[in-house]
């Protein structure tokens, strides 16, 4: 592959050996072990067995996958392996809920099924330590350049997208990346024009054409519970009064968080691939409006294909200032009770939840904060009551 790409592609077969070495050396790795409730003996056992990108995804990867759900999760169901047949190449692109569990989820689906797993993009603000690099080169890993000058952003986004639609067009492997750069804070999924305008970079000037081949696939993640809930809630709270400035540890904190977290029922719906019609109809559009309407489009699919748990529905009715209770042939009363517990249980677990970078001093508006909280889970369900009514 072109020398271009080393920077930011996964690990070739032959870098993995090196990259496991550095891992097994790694100091924190008996804590990565408790975490993972894995006998260290066991993990590195594990990682001396990886010669190679698929050893590392088959032994490492889907066993701690596994291990996290095990512990954080219910069921987790999957709908559409069918577009995978035949060796389909596709631009995986899924609303963003967590950091770590929506790629995560969707490889260990498809390594389940015995379907070749994607690409991985993640932003280089994640990658802030060798170890975490090791780890995610090694598991298929592509980096996205983000904390560099607006020069150095526009060239490493150029790059990126000429190394997508290589690995695409090429027929080499599909690619995952989410509809947005930060994950979803409201509820409310939607794709970022500007992620569009970063894939068109690569291509002939076409956009029929450019945006035809990447072949766009997108997937709608429904978490029962959402990952990290009261840390975004607190975000969009701030974020009303002043600008929302990140702590020093936030990311890792909320990697830990939603992984860690109770998150329920999951699940994956594959919708059906944006078409060729549907591209041609955007493409008589001016240059800005095509990206626009081709970003309904994936958010039309993402959003009517989202499923909705009890929560969603409880939330929406404690929303309603009449209290009309229009949702309540899709709850329990059981149900309901254990919902507003939870509220009330995240809200005043604030400080402990928010601990390194909540403000000592900071008078929070409960209310308020509540219904943030609640809209979190209730704009789904009007998101997709507003795409099929």
């Amino acid at each position: 592959m072109d020398s271009r790409f080393d920077d930011i592609r996964p690990y070739y077969d032959s870098e993995v050996p090196e990259a496991v070495k550095r891992m097994l050396s790694f100091e924190y790795l008996p804590d990565i072990a408790e975490f993972l409730k894995l006998p260290l003996d066991r993990l590195k056992e594990l990682l001396g067995s990886c010669k190679t990108v698929d050893d590392f995804q088959n032994n490492i990867m889907a066993s701690v996958v596994t291990i996290i759900l095990k512990h954080s999760a219910n069921e987790v169901t999957f709908n559409g392996l069918n577009f995978f047949e035949n060796g389909f190449k596709h631009l995986i692109m899924t609303n963003h809920r967590d950091i770590v569990l929506d790629s995560a989820i969707i490889q260990l689906m498809l390594h389940k099924h015995n379907v070749k797993t994607t690409e991985i993009a993640v932003g280089d603000n994640l990658i802030s330590s060798q170890f975490i690099e090791d780890v995610a080169r090694s598991n298929k890993m592509i980096k996205v350049t983000r904390s560099s000058s607006p020069v150095e952003v526009y060239n490493a986004s150029k790059l990126m997208s000429e190394y997508i639609r290589r690995q695409i067009e090429s027929g080499t492997s599909s690619i995952w990346i989410a509809q947005r750069q930060g994950r979803t804070k409201n509820g409310i999924d939607q794709t970022e024009q500007g992620l569009l305008k970063m894939l068109s970079m690569s291509g002939n000037g076409d956009f029929n054409t450019d945006m035809k081949s990447l072949s766009i696939l997108p997937i709608a993640i429904s978490y029962e519970f959402e990952p990290c809930d009261i840390q975004k809630a607190y975000e969009v709270y701030i974020t009303r009064r002043q600008k929302y400035i990140k702590g020093e540890k936030e990311d890792f904190l909320s990697i830990v968080n939603g992984i860690s977290q109770w998150k329920g029922n999951i699940h994956l719906e594959v919708t059906d691939p944006i078409t060729p019609d549907e591209i041609e109809s955007c493409s008589h559009l001016i240059k800005n409006e095509r990206f626009t309407a081709l970003a309904k489009i994936i958010d039309k699919r993402i959003r009517s294909s989202y499923k909705l748990w009890p929560n969603n529905y409880i939330a929406a009715d404690l929303l309603d200032e009449n209290g009309e209770e229009k949702y309540s042939h899709h709850y329990t009363n059981d149900q309901k009770v254990s919902f507003i517990e939870y509220v009330d249980g995240r809200i005043e677990g604030l400080k402990k939840s928010i601990g390194a970078y909540l403000s000592e001093d900071l008078s929070l508006d409960k209310q308020e904060l509540k219904e943030i909280f609640l809209g979190i889970y209730a704009n789904p369900l009007f998101s997709k009551e507003s795409y099929l009514l």
